[in-house]
């Protein structure tokens, strides 16, 4: 049986659109449609190739995607005097509204960990035992990573075709040992997981324990700035007397 996780339980399609506007470091108001249809595709097959689920959202938003494109590339037929309507310009609006509301609920979530943090005892929080250093570190989501998962494999002198087959007991082993691990070390980083070995199938399974670990809020990811080095910390670190 194949393993899948469910991929709407950790970001959208519109999440999926912004971190491609704020990777190109794109106006959200002039997003170049081709480039962002081109790259949003990459990521769709990439996702498909890890066994993720793709919610239906995704393949829509990909056919209007496509659908802006086509329509860009045909010529102005507007008449004289009538002002042109920019195919991208509801796109626009739903990102623009996607992102106050998502803001916000960051905010809300921010204060709830916060009042969590100040009165929970007997733990503490993995955000105070970050290292102070430049550039801060930022806890990253779905994408960030799958950045760093197709950044590994491109290194691969072998191309071949990514056939995945996760049966859950070596998925299971994975994540024992990568929790055993982080209790030996306050952190590691997604290349020391990796432990310096090529393996197709070891990346693989170590990108879906990630996940699945991320799901059951087991661990937390971070990244020392765009495209920086991604460390991996338990949730919660147990204080030790």
């Amino acid at each position: 049986m194949d393993y899948e996780v469910k991929l709407d339980i950790f970001e959208g399609p519109l999440d999926l659109l912004l971190h491609l506007i704020k990777k190109n470091e794109l106006d959200i108001y002039d997003i170049p449609i081709a480039l962002i249809t081109r790259q949003y595709l990459e990521y769709i097959e990439a996702l498909k190739a890890l066994n993720l689920d793709l919610a239906g959202e995704y393949l829509v938003l990909a056919a209007t995607l496509v659908h802006i494109k086509s329509k860009m590339l045909l010529p102005e037929t507007t008449e004289e005097g009538e002002e042109e309507l920019d195919p991208r310009r509801e796109l626009v609006e739903q990102l623009l509204e996607y992102q106050s509301f998502k803001n916000a609920s960051q905010s809300l979530q921010a204060r709830e960990l916060l009042d969590r943090d100040v009165f929970a005892r007997g733990s503490a929080a993995v955000t105070e035992a970050l290292p102070q250093v430049e550039p801060p570190w930022v806890e990253i989501g779905l994408f960030e990573l799958v950045d760093a998962f197709r950044q590994v494999l491109g290194k691969l002198s072998s191309p071949e075709r990514m056939e995945i087959d996760l049966d859950r007991t070596s998925l299971a082993d994975r994540i024992n040992t990568i929790m055993e691990r982080l209790q030996c070390h306050r952190s590691l980083t997604f290349a020391e997981l990796l432990e310096e070995r090529t393996d197709r199938h070891l990346i693989i399974h170590t990108f879906i324990a990630l996940l699945e670990l991320v799901r059951q809020r087991l661990i937390r990811i971070f990244q020392a700035g765009p495209f920086g080095v991604i460390r991996v910390f338990p949730a919660v670190e147990e204080e030790h007397e």
